[in-house]
């Protein structure tokens, strides 16, 4: 590859990263309710993916492919850790968009999400942390847009039953 082409392809990928960072972030975020392991997360991801940039088939999904590789990232650190994340107090930014919300029933929320299976914790971050469709899931996830709906369905169930019940089956803690 040529110097110039070498030039455009890391100016490319800059431009990308920084127009989804702060989701990237987020997403982050959401899996290890840590700002310091968030961070590393991202930071992560974004090495990996600028080094296999240049071998990317479709530059119009960067978003969903490195979306992906930060939920990856962020999975590998839970099972390296084996240890239980728990909520830390919010930055600034969500806190006040969450005064609307008592803190009991976002704690009873946070609680009932930390139950479900990192996996599963995926598609509740996308569609509700990142407002992404159902489309935009699938493409995100690898899977038919059918299965998204599915398993997303099947897991709201699940948070229901914790917060109206207070138990959400097979869960022991």
């Amino acid at each position: 590859m040529s110097e110039l082409a070498k030039a455009l392809s890391q100016q490319q990928f800059s431009e990308h990263i920084t127009r989804c960072s702060g989701k990237l972030y987020r997403v982050a975020y959401c899996y290890v309710k840590n700002e310091q392991d968030a961070l590393d997360i991202v930071s992560e991801a974004t090495y990996k993916a600028y080094l296999s940039f240049e071998r990317m088939k479709t530059p119009q999904y960067f978003e969903s492919w490195i979306t992906r590789i930060v939920i990856h990232c962020a999975l590998d650190r839970l099972n390296r850790n084996k240890r239980i994340a728990f909520m830390e107090d919010q930055t600034q930014e969500y806190a006040a968009a969450e005064l609307a919300v008592p803190l009991e029933e976002k704690l009873d929320l946070y609680e009932a999400m930390d139950r479900l299976a990192p996996e599963e914790k995926a598609y509740i971050i996308l569609k509700f942390f990142e407002d992404l469709r159902f489309r935009d899931m699938a493409d995100v996830l690898e899977l038919p847009e059918n299965t998204v709906k599915t398993r997303f369905y099947r897991i709201i169930g699940k948070l229901k039953q914790y917060l109206i019940e207070g138990e959400v089956e097979g869960y022991d803690r």
